[in-house]
């Protein structure tokens, strides 16, 4: 199944309400009309290789569910990144021929008309009627036992288990089972290089407290150690909103929760509870966060989901008043908890994964994010029988610390799971997507080509009347 759709770049701004302060940020028409004048104003000067349009090509790796996640990384040493969906992998760079690593036993059973069943591999998604959950949510690659064979880190249902697989070197059969954190909680854990030493460690609560885990790396296959960053404060286990980023910029990554953040210190040592500076970022809880300076005034700004299981896609613009860290809200979809379209006509719920990363080359961090489909089922959250959409928004950055993130639809029958991956695979300057979710498994081909003038011109996005 292929499916190839313009991906538009424009440059504009309208009014943004300020929820948490109460003030409308303005960017208004007139400016909008003078930054587009002088963006196709200077075109005479251009050649048409300044005009590229960005397509996705779509391929569905599987119909079946099994997991809200999935990954790409090179696991057989040919050069060529693989990918990771579930209890399978994919031999890159085509993805054509599949691999079971762990034993894919799920099945449910569907009523046919005749009221008979039909036993379905995978777990109950897309393909059936009744809202399930997958043990598989979250899929990273690293090579744990320093052996040169990238292994598969699967973090499963929250709450449960995290285990690792050992790459078996190219040898036939299932891959060796590690047990690496025995409770993973929180909806959007990570695996990233928090505390600065070289070696990614997995972000997350686990027994109400926020922290990390890291394995010994001298003995990889014993499970790991929790280190605690927060007192016990009964966080659960199905807590959204969670992110790892400098945010008060002296180098040393935090920990962003959807209340506040926590401030990574100095020393590690001992394991010391990290200064929590409290921050209403979302009542609700989002997806992943992110510490990214936006409009490029020197302060790292957050990015977060709203409501991962309801509407909103937000921006805070960091503001230093009398040497505090304090933040100013700006909407990419409207917070408030129902279908508000934005400016370009967009609004979609589920907001459940987002990831950060330079679509166009640019050199500035984009926005990909989705619907999570059916995230708690057909009756489940609002407009849970919209489409599956997965968008991109891009940066552009305006006179005095103006931002903008521009939305381009990269496809409508898709959507996002808990994780959404954006990185480099057919092209290494334009980022490939892969998709994990209730509908399946996605692989999303970036595409770049050169256009005149009058055809990247059509294919730009349009405010509509506000």
């Amino acid at each position: 199944m292929l499916k190839t759709d313009p991906v538009p770049v424009a440059f504009g701004r309208r009014d943004r309400l300020d929820l948490a302060r109460g003030v409308c940020q303005t960017w208004p028409m007139k400016l909008i009309a003078l930054l587009l004048a002088a963006l196709l104003g200077s075109a005479p000067a251009l050649s048409a290789k300044d005009y590229l349009l960005h397509t996705f090509k779509k391929t569905q790796l599987a119909y079946q569910f099994w997991g809200e996640g999935a990954t790409l990384g090179d696991l057989n040493r040919d050069g060529k990144p693989d990918l990771v969906s579930g209890p399978y992998w994919y031999e890159g760079p085509d993805f054509t021929k599949r691999h079971e690593f762990y034993p894919a036993k799920a099945t449910f059973k569907l009523k046919q008309e005749d009221g008979s069943e039909k036993t379905l591999p995978g777990f109950e998604g897309a393909l059936g009627v009744n809202n399930a959950y997958s043990d598989n949510f979250f899929a990273f690659v690293q090579d744990f036992n320093h052996d040169g064979w990238k292994d598969i880190l699967i973090l499963g249902f929250p709450g449960e288990k995290t285990v690792w697989y050992e790459n078996p070197k190219g040898q036939a059969g299932f891959w060796t089972r590690h047990e690496a954190l025995d409770v993973t909680d929180n909806e959007s854990p990570t695996f990233t290089d928090l505390t600065g030493d070289g070696k990614p460690e997995l972000v997350c609560s686990s027994k109400g407290v926020y922290g990390y885990a890291a394995p010994d790396w001298k003995h990889p296959n014993e499970p790991w150690k929790f280190h605690p960053i927060s007192p016990d404060n009964k966080y659960h286990r199905f807590t959204h909103g969670l992110g790892a980023g400098d945010v008060n910029g002296d180098g040393r990554l935090d920990l962003l929760e959807k209340s506040g953040w926590w401030e990574q210190p100095k020393s590690l040592a001992g394991d010391p509870i990290w200064p929590y500076h409290k921050f209403e970022f979302t009542p609700h809880g989002g997806a992943q966060m992110y510490a990214y300076d936006v409009n490029g005034d020197g302060l790292n700004d957050v990015i977060t989901s709203f409501a991962a299981h309801g509407f909103g896609l937000v921006w805070y613009e960091q503001v230093r008043a009398s040497g505090e860290i304090t933040f100013r809200q700006h909407a990419i979809l409207s917070p408030e908890q129902k279908r508000v379209p934005n400016e370009y006509g967009v609004s979609f719920s589920e907001v459940h994964a987002l990831a950060l990363v330079d679509m166009d080359g640019d050199g500035v961090q984009d926005i990909v994010t989705g619907k999570r489909f059916w995230s708690h089922g057909q009756a489940g959250d609002p407009d849970h029988n919209n489409a599956a959409v997965l968008y991109w928004f891009k940066l552009v950055r305006g006179p005095n610390h103006r931002a903008d993130f521009i939305p381009s639809l990269i496809d409508d029958n898709s959507g996002v799971g808990t994780q959404v991956v954006a990185t480099g695979c057919s092209n290494r300057k334009f980022p490939d997507l892969v998709v994990g979710n209730k509908r399946g498994t996605f692989y999303f081909q970036h595409e770049v080509r050169k256009v005149r003038q009058a055809e990247w011109q059509r294919a730009q996005p349009k405010l509509i009347a506000q």
